[in-house]
């Protein structure tokens, strides 16, 4: 849906070939490489990257005067993603995919910074409410994390996602034999 549920509209488009062999196994690698719950999520990120590319696109067709004024808050708004590099060109942004788009997704950082073993584990403790950003807890795993944001992302203290069961009885044990 959109902004305003009067004004709604698809977030996402489908394939205009969804039966091409290389693309199904591609969509299936990209889903298990970042967790994603269907392909549903993949073309809404296909089609937020399709939006950036056309709005730099639609940049390089203006004059010079007009295209200096506009490009920088472009620019501005890919970079406080992590989308791009502060000093980047249009080029750069015509050649972004979609997985750089994925690689900024919650889920996917906090796999990364938690060394969590998988994505889906990682999906898993956002959705149950075990990851914080800052003092916010974030229950959504497609949340874009910013580049100030990025180094305050973290796991509640109150959850030990990485120890397994023995080593959770172990602990209990050794707590309750030091009292």
């Amino acid at each position: 849906m959109g902004d305003y549920p009067k004004n709604s509209h698809k977030m996402w488009r489908k394939p205009k070939r969804p039966l091409n062999y290389d693309l199904l196994n591609e969509e299936l690698y990209v889903l298990g490489t970042y967790g994603l719950k269907n392909k549903r999520e993949l073309w809404k990120a296909h089609t937020e990257l399709s939006r950036i590319r056309n709005q730099a696109r639609s940049l390089l067709a203006l004059t010079q005067e007009v295209r200096d004024k506009k490009e920088p808050t472009l620019m501005r708004s890919l970079s406080r993603i992590g989308l791009v590099k502060e000093n980047s060109t249009l080029d750069d942004v015509l050649n972004l995919k979609v997985t750089d788009l994925l690689s900024r997704r919650l889920q996917t950082v906090i796999q990364k910074k938690a060394n969590i073993k998988s994505p889906y584990l990682a999906r898993q403790a956002v959705v149950h409410g075990h990851v914080m950003i800052g003092e916010r807890i974030i229950t959504i795993p497609s949340y874009t994390v910013d580049v100030e944001e990025e180094n305050d992302v973290h796991i509640s203290p109150e959850v030990d996602i990485g120890k397994t069961k023995h080593e959770k009885t172990e602990a209990v044990e050794a707590e309750q034999n030091s009292e």
